[in-house]
């Protein structure tokens, strides 16, 4: 005789139209889903995990010299070649100035009308001979050195400008994107004493024309105001502490 007592077991999770009838009229209890097993993830092999400067930065003394073998492998040296090699192309973009470049009036469309729109350039039209020109002059290179973004070129004033008046000068300006964004004629824009951070406050009063390189646009502007204003005032404290010094010997 064949077996009338086989029950026939769908699979797990899966049901019939009889099954949802009798559901929904409260017959039977819904199924619970299919069960389904989490997704296999390996475990990471730390040997696999490429060795960069942070690699380096998180382990400590006693575990560098436990690995010194590792700086052998050969991706560890190409990640960390490829890395520097970033960090020095990078380096060079930004520190691309530093002095103040002398130009002819050949040059000028070139260097300064033609410079690459993110750079500000500072023209200085000066003369030897004249005093004034040199006391500016020193307040520039300084500038220069300390704000290398920034683009600084010194001209002879007529050959910038044929028959420019000697009364003139030291002269400014101050260029962006081809356009002349500042003029500063003569010392008496800079005050009585003329100092690269007095000259500084001067460009950077409504432009990031100043730039070390190391922020953009107005965090530049505010960066040198805050840095011009601190160093300011250390001048002043250690003047005052000098005098104390010359009149407590006395």
């Amino acid at each position: 005789m064949g077996d009338y007592h086989f029950i026939y077991k769908d699979l797990e999770g899966a049901s019939t139209q009889w099954d949802d009838i009798q559901t929904k009229l409260g017959n039977l209890p819904a199924k619970p889903p299919a069960f389904k097993p989490p997704a296999f993830t390996p475990a990471t092999d730390p040997d696999s995990i490429p060795k960069d400067k942070s690699w380096i930065d998180s382990k400590t003394h006693d575990e560098l010299e436990d690995l010194e073998d590792d700086f052998d492998d050969d991706r560890f040296l190409e990640e960390y070649r490829k890395k520097r090699l970033a960090e020095i192309q990078e380096a060079a973009k930004v520190l691309r100035y530093g002095s103040v470049t002398p130009i002819s009036g050949s040059d000028f469309i070139r260097e300064v009308s033609q410079a690459p729109s993110d750079v500000w350039v500072v023209v200085i039209l000066y003369k030897d001979g004249i005093p004034e020109c040199g006391v500016l002059m020193q307040c520039i290179e300084e500038l220069a050195t300390m704000y290398p973004a920034t683009k600084f070129v010194k001209i002879i004033s007529t050959d910038c400008i044929p028959n420019y008046p000697d009364c003139n000068l030291p002269t400014l300006l101050v260029y962006n994107n081809g356009a002349v964004k500042g003029n500063y004629v003569g010392m008496s824009r800079f005050g009585r004493r003329c100092t690269p951070e007095g000259v500084a406050l001067i460009l950077c009063q409504s432009d990031p024309v100043l730039n070390d390189g190391h922020s953009r646009d107005e965090e530049s502007r505010q960066a040198v105001i805050d840095g011009v204003r601190k160093r300011f005032i250390e001048k002043v404290v250690a003047d005052h502490e000098e005098k104390d010094d010359d009149s407590s010997s006395d």
